[in-house]
């Protein structure tokens, strides 16, 4: 997770579709909280929790063990996107959903950038 923002930010692809968005997002894995900020499509920064009391737009929140399998370089079905995870209730979506949701694509791609060989 502690490579999520140079992953990002060198693809520039992924910060082009980003580009609008300025926002802070949550991720929890497992017992491990991350505040990720998002500033023009670029990850600002990646901290890792605890926190007293963040201040993010929505939360991912899933097991280390779901995580894993979302973050294998081929995933199994059921653990290959986001809304496999939320259908299987392996995911939980906190939070006010309308950054997510108007910018899936961009989100997807984050979570999946983890997949080209970051430390999770």
């Amino acid at each position: 997770m502690e490579n999520l923002a140079q992953l990002v930010n060198a693809d520039e692809r992924l910060v082009w579709k980003g580009r609008f968005i300025d926002t802070s997002f949550m991720v929890e894995v497992g017992e491990t909280a991350y505040l990720i900020k998002v500033t023009e499509g670029r990850i600002a920064s990646v901290t890792r929790g605890p926190f007293v009391m963040p201040s993010w737009s929505f939360a991912l929140r899933a097991s280390r063990e779901e995580w894993e399998q979302f973050w294998l370089p081929v995933p199994p079905p059921g653990s290959n996107d986001l809304f496999a995870l939320i259908k299987r209730r392996a995911l939980k979506v906190e939070g006010n959903l309308h950054p997510f949701m108007a910018n899936l694509f961009y989100f997807k791609g984050v979570m999946a950038a983890l997949r080209t060989g970051g430390n999770k």
